[in-house]
């Protein structure tokens, strides 16, 4: 009697022999550089783009230092970002569009300047069937940058995370209804809470200044600014082959179809007149105005290098954790500098979304952490073909017992 039953399946379709580590490679496609796009916000991409980006990425082991330096740059860039943004457009609420026309414009100037310095990245050919390809995702991040714009604009700092409180949920459902099929039921649970959490949030307070009050539009500006990150994060993974999947590629085209996109829209504004007009009214709003949009652009690029890097060097729960101690630090310093209103509705709305975020993330890293599962077919095995290949141990007898068959 042989030392072990064994049966073989007929064709590797129905069983796949475990690969080896050791073969398989990253794919390009999966280095997102978060688009390389100019950020009102701190890089608002989805936590689920964050988690599939982080499994299929190196996963070298890096020194706690080093997770710490990455972390506290990702962090401090992000502020940054922020409460220049917001001081830009309490300075210039009237020039929205051309202040996010300038930080595209500085992107793709950056991408020049980077392409000069490393081989690595590569500028694509201007073609007119590739930006055809590419004309949705280029359509849905500008519209999504102008809503994040505004939202910022017309919201306090500190109440900017709980306007685009519905990040996540949109998220699962969009990616839902593009792969048709449901989420698992602790997930559901997650974007749930989220979403109480976002309620909370923007549920009608009667001890809050007129000033702090968010407008419905505002809440407007947020809702389709988390719809349009959403698919926005759905767009980009179907985009990349239309750019030899290269993210240095999409990004380019991104920022530049972004900004020619823009372009008409300022001009119908009338906002280069409206920043002729502060340069005659107020040297200060157009001091501020320039310097800012210098500084975000750099920033913005910045943030989305340190995007990457927080990718490869950290761990989603990390990243998560990271991004919930910014969100308080934002908060905390919303109030400080720019004097925002705390209530105690907000501050429990920020930790119900946070906590529902966190929930999501553990969920998602367990999910990971187990070993996928490998298919067997039953009628292919009852077929009776005992060929070597793609052969499976389903029973391997003891060997006190074989030998004393033997």
């Amino acid at each position: 009697m042989s030392r072990a039953a064994r049966f073989s399946s007929p064709g590797s379709a129905h069983v796949s022999p475990p690969s080896s580590p050791t073969t398989q490679k990253p794919h390009h496609g999966s280095r997102l550089i978060l688009s390389l796009l100019p950020h009102v916000s701190p890089p608002s991409f989805p936590l689920p783009l964050f988690l599939s980006l982080s499994r299929t990425m190196d996963a070298n082991k890096t020194s706690p230092l080093r997770v710490a330096a990455v972390v506290a740059f990702y962090m401090f860039a992000a502020l940054v970002m922020v409460f220049v943004n917001k001081t830009v457009l309490n300075a210039a609420p009237g020039v929205p569009l051309l202040f996010l026309f300038f930080q595209l414009i500085l992107a793709v100037i950056l991408l020049h300047a980077s392409a000069l310095l490393s081989s690595k990245i590569e500028i694509p050919h201007w073609d007119f069937h590739t930006a055809k390809k590419l004309a949705p995702v280029v359509t849905i991040n500008i519209v999504g940058l102008v809503f994040n714009t505004l939202c910022l604009r017309e919201v306090e700092a500190s109440f900017f995370q709980i306007a685009r409180g519905l990040v996540l949920p949109l998220t699962i459902a969009v990616a839902s209804s593009v792969s048709h099929s449901l989420p698992s039921a602790r997930v559901i649970v997650a974007a749930t809470i989220v979403t109480i959490g976002f309620f909370i949030g923007v549920a009608p307070e009667g001890s809050l200044p007129v000033s702090s009050i968010p407008s419905t539009t505002s809440l407007f500006y947020g809702v389709f600014s988390s719809l349009s990150i959403a698919i926005h994060s759905v767009l980009v993974k179907s985009s990349l082959p239309h750019c030899n999947n290269s993210t240095i590629q999409l990004a380019y085209w991104t920022n530049a179809g972004s900004a020619i996109l823009i372009a008409p829209f300022v001009l119908l504004h009338g906002e280069p007149a409206k920043v002729l007009g502060m340069s005659a009214d107020s040297g200060l709003n157009l001091s501020v105005f320039l310097w800012g949009s210098l500084v975000t652009g750099f920033f913005g690029f910045l943030l989305c290098v340190a995007g990457l890097l927080s990718i490869k060097v950290t761990s989603p729960v990390t990243h998560m954790f990271s991004s919930a101690a910014r969100s308080v630090l934002q908060t905390l310093l919303g109030v400080q500098i720019l004097k925002d209103a705390l209530t105690m509705n907000r501050v429990i709305s920020l930790i119900t979304i946070l906590g529902g975020t966190m929930y999501y993330t553990w969920i998602k890293a367990a999910e990971q952490a187990q070993p996928p599962a490998r298919p067997v077919d039953l009628e292919a095995l009852r077929s009776g073909d005992r060929s070597s290949k793609d052969e499976i141990i389903l029973f391997q007898a003891p060997e006190k017992l074989n030998e004393s068959s033997d």
